[in-house]
């Protein structure tokens, strides 16, 4: 039985030899391509967010909540606001991959080589101008004197009020600017010892959606706010609806107009298409319905912001959820959008392989049979023109050799359905010894 299981087994020695090279070619070419291509997401990501109680900081924690269903975390850094998350994607040494910014904190060349990118904007950041009630205010020239609290430099509002208070023929002076953070400032413009304070912020942010129904404490109304969106295109005009606050109480008790940037996603460019992939759909879902300032589906937008938006981005605003993704888990459809180039140049390499084995196994099986006709033709030649005195010598030699020959391929280990050459090598062994004797009976005395 174990002689005949070696008759009648498939060749797997000689398929390894046949195709064992393109194997390790296709291998190779995938361990590469998968080294360079890059398809598995980092496990996790720091987002640079904001000061306590601020709009970051809550939509960090939205954003940290809708990544964590694929298994990715998102580390949540705090800062003092939109300065400092530039700051901290302009330095490699932060650890920061991607941060909320505001419209008009960079400029298109910078972040090109610093190597930045948008993911897109999300919302608008009106500019709340909150006073005390006491001050009759209707013109920002009217600050003058007063304590007004812009934040810590690292916010990104002392900048963006610094502009406004330009345009109005007024210099940093000519206002008593305050650094608090927003917490703090908020006490002290309670207890009355400053007179009015500045945010740049969502309408949901905490301390923005207490001081609106705070009484005593007013909302500046800009009514130039569409001369200042020509001044500075980074911004634009909205309103705040009379009663939006609270319709009962009639709050606010008019229309509000308002100047706004917008805030953005902003990342290093190295970040895994994966990972701003997950955060554009994160954005739509969080900012796409309808708000205070925006329609449904006005937000997120890769408009209104001078950075150069991501091109993974830029395909999802235009092209909407990736295919793949509504049907199959999110790693596997990531797996197969990254490595599709490699999937399709390892079709083209193998169809042509596929023909090219098969011919490859049969030469090597077969090969293992030929190279004996090698020695079987050594034996003719042998006999041929064999000088009288030396038949004697060199006929039974040949014979000898013959039968060595016969019992070395007696024991050739070779699939059955190449059995037809095996047996055909033996009845050609037989045919030579054959005539060996009938040579040797011509020249026997």
């Amino acid at each position: 039985m174990p002689k005949m299981l070696k008759f009648t087994r498939f060749s797997l020695r000689d398929f390894l030899i046949a195709a064992g090279p393109a194997a390790i070619a296709i291998l190779a070419t995938c361990v590469l391509a998968y080294w360079l291509v890059d398809p598995s997401p980092p496990s996790a990501v720091t987002l640079s967010t904001g000061q306590e109680n601020s709009a970051y900081e809550t939509l960090g924690k939205k954003y940290a909540g809708a990544l964590a269903r694929y298994d990715i975390r998102v580390v949540q850094k705090p800062s003092l606001g939109s300065g400092e998350n530039m700051q901290r994607l302009n330095d490699p040494e932060s650890g920061v991959d991607i941060a909320f910014v505001q419209s008009g904190s960079g400029e298109h060349q910078a972040a090109e080589r610093s190597g930045l990118v948008s993911l897109g904007s999300l919302f608008t950041e009106p500019v709340w101008i909150f006073l005390r009630s006491a001050k009759n205010v209707n013109q920002l020239t009217q600050l003058k004197g007063l304590r007004i609290n812009v934040g810590p430099e690292g916010t990104g509002v002392p900048e963006l009020f610094r502009k406004i208070l330009s345009v109005n023929g007024m210099e940093a002076g000519d206002v008593r600017l305050e650094m608090l953070e927003d917490t703090p400032a908020t006490v002290e413009l309670l207890a009355g010892r400053i007179d009015g304070l500045v945010f740049s912020s969502a309408p949901d942010a905490p301390l923005i959606q207490m001081l609106l129904q705070t009484p005593g404490i007013k909302l500046f109304d800009f009514s130039q706010a569409e001369a200042y969106t020509r001044r500075f295109p980074f911004l634009s005009h909205v309103v705040l609806p009379r009663g939006i606050v609270d319709l009962g109480r009639d709050l606010p008790p008019k229309d509000y107009h308002l100047i706004a940037p917008t805030a953005t996603l902003v990342a290093r460019e190295d970040l895994h298409p994966a990972v701003v992939n997950l955060f554009v759909q994160s954005a739509a879902d969080i900012h796409g319905n309808s708000g205070w300032f925006s329609r449904r589906g006005e937000f997120p937008t890769a408009s209104y912001t001078e950075i150069p938006v991501s091109p993974a981005a830029e395909k999802f605003y235009k092209n909407g959820q990736p295919l793949l993704q509504r049907y199959l888990p999110f790693w596997l459809a990531n797996f197969f959008e990254r490595m599709w180039v490699v999937v399709v140049a390892l079709g083209a390499l193998i169809l042509p392989l596929s023909r090219i084995i098969p011919p490859l196994y049969v030469w090597k099986v077969r090969s293992r049979v030929y190279r004996w006709y090698g020695q079987l033709r050594a034996v003719e030649q042998e006999i041929e023109d064999v000088p009288p005195e030396k038949h004697a010598q060199v006929y039974p030699a040949q014979l000898q050799r013959l039968n060595d020959i016969e019992e070395r391929v007696n024991r050739i280990s070779i699939p059955l359905s190449f059995a037809d050459e095996l047996y055909g090598l033996r009845s050609h062994i037989n045919f030579v010894r054959r005539r060996i004797a009938g040579l040797m009976e011509k020249t026997a005395p």
